[in-house]
């Protein structure tokens, strides 16, 4: 966005940078809420701005989610923290096969950040609310002294709406479900940490951030028999799959061969001596569900374009309760443990 076309009062183009009174709930701080995030988050329920936002009474059941961002770099190839701050709440509802519908948003902005920074971040949320099919319905802004805040922070929380009946949960798989990855791994992790270590390829290294909010709509479209659903965050595929393993009390086997890497992807985790399973995903999903629904809602997540390389990559076992097993290119098997710490700190 260029911030020498804005349309804007005076007094908030005086300030090509965030000042402690934006955060202080007096004149600068209405300019900020009326001139950017309005115009950007505008509907009629955040119109109001009031305290609280008044919404309709939803029918059936509700899911809630929050979450907070800090990812650093605040700009990365394929988003930034304003697409990632959405899309990650978004899928955290869906992950539950809650259809999505409201969002707050909370900055914490720090002092001297440029005003033209905070307003194309404001705009690519407002960008992928609007592809999600959310609302941004209520919001908060602070602004802490220079040197204290990294420039941006945001939080958000959902709400979604879910049908009765629904039951799809960390606690659900069963031995017999097939498990299927929605497409490449590592993508996320592997674009910020290209940013970070300045390395470089023949072809860009993208976040896949994005919101599965209208393909997990399509699976169940397809079938209900989907026992659990994940998004593998931080900690990647391994993480996820071993949580499930050890809440649902199975085990889980999968096929490393099977698992989709992009081959930029695989170059910057063998460069960099990291494992793409272990990588931070941002737009991808994980499906456990029933062995006889699992070929119609494969081809259902190919269909979509965010899904067209999925495949299928093992299986929940009886054996082995709690742990996650693969079978290695080479035919051996090893065990994927849950890693004790955090491979790459400040990636969501």
């Amino acid at each position: 966005m260029n911030f020498e076309n804005w349309t804007c009062p005076l007094p908030l183009q005086d300030y090509p940078s965030i000042v402690i009174g934006h955060g202080g709930g007096g004149k600068l701080s209405a300019e900020l809420v009326e001139h950017l995030f309005l115009p950007a988050f505008r509907n009629s329920v955040l119109e109001n701005l009031g305290d609280s936002s008044v919404m309709p009474a939803l029918a059936g059941r509700l899911a809630f989610s929050t979450d907070s961002f800090v990812v650093k770099p605040l700009f990365f190839p394929g988003g930034c923290i304003g697409d990632l701050a959405v899309n990650g709440t978004v899928n955290d509802l869906a992950m539950s096969g809650a259809r999505p519908l409201y969002l707050s948003a909370g900055f914490i902005v720090e002092e001297g950040f440029p005003m033209s920074s905070l307003a194309q971040i404001v705009q690519r949320m407002a960008v992928a609310a609007e592809k999600a099919g959310v609302q941004i319905v209520t919001g908060d802004t602070k602004v802490v002294e220079r040197g204290h805040g990294d420039g941006c922070y945001i939080n958000t929380a959902g709400i979604g709406v879910l049908a009765d009946g629904l039951r799809i949960g960390p606690r659900q798989a069963q031995p017999g479900d097939v498990v299927i990855v929605s497409g490449s791994i590592g993508d996320h992790g592997m674009a910020i940490m290209s940013v970070r270590e300045g390395l470089e390829f023949e072809t860009t290294i993208e976040s896949d951030c994005a919101a599965l909010n209208h393909m997990v709509d399509e699976m169940l479209e397809t079938s209900t028999d989907i026992h659990v659903l994940r998004d593998p965050t931080r900690g990647g595929v391994a993480s996820s799959l071993n949580e499930i393993a050890g809440q649902s009390k199975v085990g889980i086997a999968i096929d490393e061969t099977k698992i989709p890497v992009k081959p930029e992807v695989a170059s910057a985790c063998e460069l960099l001596g990291m494992d793409p399973i272990y990588v931070a995903n941002e737009g991808k999903l994980l499906a456990i569900v029933a062995p006889h629904a699992a070929e119609a809602i494969l081809a259902r997540i190919q269909a979509n374009p965010l899904g067209a390389n999925a495949r299928i990559i093992g299986t929940v076992t009886a054996n082995h309760p709690g742990m996650l097993v693969a079978k290695t290119g080479i035919g051996g098997t090893r065990v994927i443990a849950m890693q004790i710490g955090e491979q790459l700190p400040r990636i969501c």
